[in-house]
């Protein structure tokens, strides 16, 4: 590494959005520089160890954040070359047309995109053949066209939630296949060559993979271009600042301090920030100056404002019947996602989770002392549990957001009850239909661990909104491309740049948006 290099775009972070933007430029000749905070992240026993990483949560990054009330917590964000994806679920959805457009809810409105679903729809099929992604346009009633159809077939159900997917279907529902990001083939094409086959195991919910089955950035993006020569991967590298000329239009240099205590400025014609919404907002308030008081591209004073991070339940049901799935994250339905019958707004979707097992119950029994029969021991209930994930839309208000103290620490406030009647309209649906599901209706918990600690607000995975984009530099800090509306050079690809989030995961719209905007950037500097 040479600090005295200049490189046609210097990309802050290797996750959805700087990962994936970085492989689209470095395949077309561009010169690119990635900066991780991180390192590679060892592949060892402990990355499918429950232990390891749910209950002492090993692999989080060791910071403290504060909410609004000044307490301190510990954010599930980690730091290392692939970013939060080394962590995902791999579930890998496009948003709604509908997400596209202003929605209604039951607690206020949801805004439109500067962009269509269609202007999307291209770079969306991109991304699904990019990140091996395993599914079937047709089967969600509630999803938009695909000019394309997935090249991977679903991954199938295992018993016991074909079963599961029977039933839902008699109750008159659309369950289908949950498109999923996973090697089921031998080391595709363009993945690292010691990317194996999925075995499918139980460990991909959370878990980093092993085998490097998982479709993540490091994976399917980083790993195959850092061999060519137009490509430099710097790890350990906190930014701490970005500098300006003196007009404050131009960046000129990103301010590093690296593993070893040494500050280093890079420079590049293009820079880019995907640090994460809630860092990459922190970047940009620290790197206010004389031209930029409140924060640097934060004209419109939206920088840091309108967080958004769903609204999210992880619930687990218990099965009469014994449900010995190891793949379990095959199924997903959206028959409320716009609404239902009942209700005339938006409740939000409904999918499968990683399966439980008796390590992680065990760590959440004292929440639920005296809501466990005591002929269901914890070995038990993991072999009987069926684990869903609801979510629901969380508005993006200007109050939900990030700032930092005098120190420079982040400080997270969260609205907590931001159109939650949504999700919880939702949860009511899947306890009415336990019964017919096979399941025991009085056994419908909570599942907090998977969120980790504090999960109303420490419960980052879904972070988004801090830098939002939009044709008004008025009420936005970027434009259609994700250039900051202030400065000439500065772009912004993570998940940053939604102006609403939508009831699915976020992922594979960051992936497209990064695709997209590597195209404009190649064009542009060609």
């Amino acid at each position: 590494m040479a600090d005295d290099q200049h490189y046609d775009v210097v990309i802050i972070g290797t996750g959805a959005g700087g990962g994936t933007l970085g492989h689209r430029l470095a395949t077309r000749g561009v010169k690119v520089l990635w900066l991780e905070r991180g390192d590679f992240l060892p592949r060892e026993r402990d990355n499918w160890e429950t232990q390891a990483v749910f209950v002492r949560g090993k692999y989080l990054a060791p910071e403290v954040w504060y909410d609004g009330h000044g307490h301190d917590f510990q954010p599930e964000v980690n730091y290392y070359v692939g970013g939060n994806t080394k962590f995902y679920g791999a579930a890998l959805f496009r948003l709604r047309p509908e997400d596209f457009g202003q929605v209604r809810h039951h607690g206020g409105i949801s805004p439109a995109w500067p962009i269509s679903y269609d202007d999307l729809e291209p770079f969306y099929t991109q991304a699904e053949h990019l990140y091996l992604v395993h599914g079937h346009h047709g089967e969600d009633p509630s999803e938009g066209h695909a000019s394309e159809q997935y090249l991977h077939p679903p991954v199938s159900h295992e018993p016991r939630i074909q079963q599961l997917s029977d039933d839902l279907e008699k109750q008159g529902l659309h369950p289908f296949h949950l498109p999923i990001g996973v090697n089921l083939q031998e080391a595709a094409p363009g993945v690292a060559a010691h990317a194996s086959a999925c075995i499918r195991c139980d460990r991909v919910d959370g878990f980093p993979c092993l085998l490097d089955a998982k479709s993540d950035a490091q994976v399917i993006c980083v790993d195959p271009v850092l061999a060519q020569d137009n490509v430099t991967l710097v790890t350990g590298a906190h930014v701490q600042r970005l500098e300006t000329d003196a007009s404050g239009h131009t960046v000129t240099g990103v301010v590093a301090t690296l593993d070893d205590g040494t500050v280093t400025t890079f420079t590049g014609d293009l820079v880019v920030v995907a640090c994460g919404a809630v860092n990459s907002a922190a970047l940009l308030l620290r790197s206010h100056n004389d031209r930029y008081p409140t924060g640097l591209a934060n004209g419109s004073g939206v920088v840091g404002r309108h967080y958004m991070r769903h609204n999210n339940v992880a619930l687990m049901a218990v099965s009469r019947e014994p449900n010995p799935t190891r793949f379990q994250k095959t199924l997903a339905m959206n028959d409320w996602y716009l609404g239902a019958d009942d209700w005339d707004f938006p409740l939000g979707g409904m999918q499968m989770l990683g399966k439980s097992d008796d390590e992680e119950i065990h760590a959440q029994a004292p929440r639920w002392a005296g809501r466990l029969s005591p002929d269901l021991p914890f070995e038990v209930l993991a072999h009987h549990a069926v684990d869903f994930w609801l979510c629901g839309e969380d508005l993006p208000l200007p109050e939900s957001r990030v700032t930092l103290d005098r120190d420079g620490a982040i400080h997270l406030n969260v609205e907590e009850k931001n159109n939650v009647e949504g999700v919880k309209r939702l949860r009511h649906k899947l306890d009415g239909m336990l019964d017919k599901l096979g399941m025991r209706r009085h056994h419908l918990l909570d599942r907090s661990l998977y969120l980790h600690k504090s999960m109303p607000i420490g419960a980052t995975a879904h972070q988004a909104g801090t830098v939002r984009f939009g044709r008004d530099p008025v009420s936005s800090a970027l434009d259609v491309n994700c250039k900051a509306h202030d400065l000439d050079n500065l772009y912004v690809v993570d998940t940053s740049f939604f102006p609403s989030i939508g009831a699915v995961n976020p992922s594979l719209t960051a992936i497209a948006n990064a695709l997209r905007v590597g195209d404009h950037l190649a064009e542009r500097l060609a």
